[in-house]
């Protein structure tokens, strides 16, 4: 089983979510530990394939959302935890897009420094 890892504020941002949604979440973020496909996710567009995987939740009138990386052999990465504010559509908006490439970055230097050792 692959550990797990937050990059940034995803873990505070997660913990903020409704309690139902934070089950959900939590539940397909294990199933991808284990090296499954949870049901709920999805490959995120502009990312090139299914590197980078997004969980879709909708709550209450509400859409949230879970980014997270299988691209690294030991560790999934959380890269991201947000509400979707947009009524408009689906798309990710630009700056969440913008932060998700930045923390993909952080977790690959984060990975080389903790994980490559021993490989």
């Amino acid at each position: 089983m692959k550990g797990l890892d937050f990059i940034g504020s995803s873990r505070k941002d997660l913990r903020a979510f409704p309690e139902e949604v934070k089950d959900d979440v939590g539940y397909a973020l294990f199933e991808a530990q284990e090296g499954k496909k949870p049901v709920a996710a999805k490959p995120l567009k502009g990312f090139g394939g299914a590197g980078v995987l997004e969980i879709i939740e909708d709550f209450s009138g509400d859409t949230y959302r879970a980014v997270y990386t299988v691209s690294f052999k030991k560790v999934i990465y959380v890269l991201h935890c947000f509400q979707k504010k947009s009524k408009h559509g689906i798309k990710t908006p630009q700056q969440d897009i913008d932060l998700i490439k930045r923390r993909l970055k952080i977790a690959g230097q984060d990975y080389k420094a903790n994980y490559e050792r021993g490989d």
